[in-house]
């Protein structure tokens, strides 16, 4: 990870050549001119030439400079987005392989004492097999949520359905997926947007809503990718920093479609619904893909 940030800070091998250059230049101009000012000698050509061509060169070095500053935060952004991603993965791997496998052990070591216990320890032990089961089902879940392993078998729509139908499978809640196109050829990075951010909106829904209805509806259009979330719960007063006044969710929700070049807009009063509408633009092969599968169907 160290390795692949350190690469986004260094300069390219063209400006460092501009830099040394110009600061070679630079160097020669100035004794130049100090030779001529002690020798009390007329001002050459030659040395008039010699510092149009410093200046020339510490032009191209600010343009150049310039450049990189203005590419380089969104390239940061884009690496420190894959990895917050390989990050999830590591940790979703821990808990499943690791964590998963002991508490799946322990179960089966209480099932084990549970039918050699005596009658008045039974109750006690039966409480404990429950809980075990209870917090490996909860471990599973938050694995799953880190990684959806189904995105990349299942694709977008699919994993959405399932995601959906086990979040709110216990819940008052009324809700439907309307996906108006087949969900084909959508980069990677845009899935993985879009299934978080409905993860996060779903939760927030549980958590502070009480809605009884939701729609998630997701649409190819001409500019991009709009995924539309509404609600018909409590309401809240969006910020315009979310991330200052608390609201962190909104504030990773807006995060992760700034960096793919996207909008986020939120339209909710208290009393009134939550309506969330993302736009993510397709890069150009992932537009040339979405054409490519508008003009088969």
């Amino acid at each position: 990870m160290y390795a692949n940030l350190k690469s986004i800070t260094q300069w390219p091998p063209v400006p460092v050549t501009v830099r040394r250059l110009t600061l070679l230049l630079c160097a020669c101009s100035t004794l130049g001119s100090l030779v001529i000012y002690c020798s009390s000698m007329p001002f050459p050509l030659g040395l008039l030439i010699l510092n149009a061509a410093a200046l020339i060169g510490l032009a191209v070095q600010h343009h150049l400079s310039s450049s990189l500053i203005k590419f380089q935060p969104q390239e940061l952004a884009d690496r420190l987005l894959e990895v917050q991603e390989n990050e999830r993965h590591r940790l979703s791997r821990e808990l499943h392989d690791d964590i998963g496998q002991l508490l799946t052990a322990a179960k089966l070591q209480s099932d084990w004492l549970k039918r050699r216990m005596p009658e008045e320890l039974a109750a006690h032990c039966s409480v404990l097999c429950d809980t075990l089961e209870e917090t490996l089902v909860k471990v599973r879940d938050v694995s799953a949520i880190l990684n959806p392993r189904q995105l990349a078998s299942l694709g977008l729509e699919a994993s959405l359905r399932a995601h959906l139908l086990k979040t709110l499978a216990n819940t008052s809640v009324n809700w439907s997926l309307e996906c108006r196109q087949r969900l084909i050829g959508i980069p990677e990075e845009t899935a993985v947007a879009v299934f978080r951010i409905t993860q996060e909106a779903v939760t927030n829904i549980l958590r502070h809503a009480q809605a009884k209805n939701l729609l998630v509806s997701l649409q190819r259009l001409p500019q991009g990718l709009t995924l539309l979330i509404s609600d018909d719960g409590a309401g809240f007063a969006p910020s315009t920093d979310p991330g200052r006044e608390g609201q962190r969710g909104m504030a990773g929700m807006s995060e992760r479609i700034e960096q793919l070049g996207g909008t986020l807009a939120v339209i909710s009063k208290p009393g009134n619904g939550t309506r969330i509408e993302a736009l993510f633009p397709w890069a150009p092969r992932a537009l040339e893909r979405a054409s490519t599968h508008k003009v088969m169907r």
